[in-house]
């Protein structure tokens, strides 16, 4: 276990003036989160709109990911499609703050669960639970949302993440989910930690739809294009017996919330072939992702593998 004094002095660090920029970030942050969810959400529609224009690389990777995706789509359509995420996006940014400094009674007021009995059915087992997930734009407050219900069947929740390059961030981000949520944040690249979260009969979100190094992952069909994806679920759920269960937060179309879309658990899984497990959640994942395309987070250069780059700027690129 880490030594409480140097905890302590590394804690202290992050009030250096160094990092007084990120605390008034997070500042801003906490402001925001204190107003009312309409007003938040508004906000974030015009932060996004700012951040279209603000960050021309983001939104060339993403108008090449929608272009890829959505090949039947026109220009114009996909231009919509284009602009909507950024609002999506910045209504995320928003969301983070509702995660971390909301009520408790405003995040169930606001949660609208659909496929409670599966949690049940993988509680049955008695079993660490993998909240199978991927990068929709609400992410943040899917775990939180489920919490009381899991508690309620006995789970303690907890996630992995991949820590952010600013430490007053990452330092935030892990004590406000910890506060809320309960187990300890698990980074990406612990598996021990998310392995003995699921020994103790813990429920860890993971994200299912990132690429991983070439030793743990397989190039597999992502929307019709092959897509270096990571193979690590099908051997962490063999080793740790886990249940697996599609776990999706996503924004009501009435602005009234969200839908905290839970699926049944994954039969048969994994198979003994980690290549065709990565094919099904990929699967899994379109189909949610159809729902409403504009909430999936477009800006990751998903499709970039050895050999294939379709970022890589060109004379013609968009």
């Amino acid at each position: 276990m880490p030594d409480p004094a140097s905890t302590r002095e590394s804690t202290r660090s992050l009030y250096a003036p160094r990092f007084w920029p990120s605390w008034l970030l997070m500042g801003l942050a906490w402001l925001l989160s204190q107003l009312p969810y309409r007003l938040q959400m508004a906000l974030g529609r015009g932060l996004g709109n700012i951040a279209y224009y603000a960050i021309p690389e983001r939104r060339r990777v993403a108008r090449i990911n929608l272009r890829m995706a959505y090949p039947d789509l026109d220009d114009a359509a996909r231009e919509r499609l284009l602009r909507a995420h950024f609002r999506s996006v910045g209504m995320g940014a928003l969301e983070t703050g509702i995660c971390w400094w909301g009520t408790t009674a405003k995040i169930e007021r606001l949660a609208h669960i659909e496929g409670y009995e599966h949690l049940e059915q993988a509680a049955m087992r008695g079993r660490g639970i993998i909240l199978l997930s991927a990068h929709f734009t609400s992410l943040e407050l899917g775990v939180r949302m489920a919490k009381r219900p899991l508690l309620e069947l006995g789970y303690e929740t907890t996630a992995m993440y991949k820590p952010p390059h600013d430490p007053v961030v990452d330092h935030v981000m892990r004590s406000r989910r910890e506060a809320h949520i309960g187990g300890a944040s698990i980074a990406d690249d612990d598996v021990k930690g998310l392995l003995a979260a699921l020994k103790r009969r813990d429920a860890v979100w993971y994200a299912g739809d990132q690429k991983g190094g070439r030793r743990m992952s397989a190039v597999v069909d992502f929307f019709g294009h092959p897509a270096r994806t990571h193979t690590a679920i099908s051997r962490m759920t063999k080793i740790s017996q886990a249940s697996v269960v599609p776990f999706f937060t996503l924004r009501r179309a009435d602005g009234r919330g969200y839908r905290l879309v839970i699926k049944p658990p994954l039969t048969d899984f994994p198979s003994g072939d980690d290549a065709a497990d990565a094919a099904r959640i990929n699967s899994l994942i379109e189909s949610v992702v159809a729902e409403d395309p504009a909430q999936y987070f477009w800006l990751h250069q998903r499709f970039k593998r050895k050999g294939h780059n379709p970022y890589k700027r060109t004379r013609t690129a968009g």
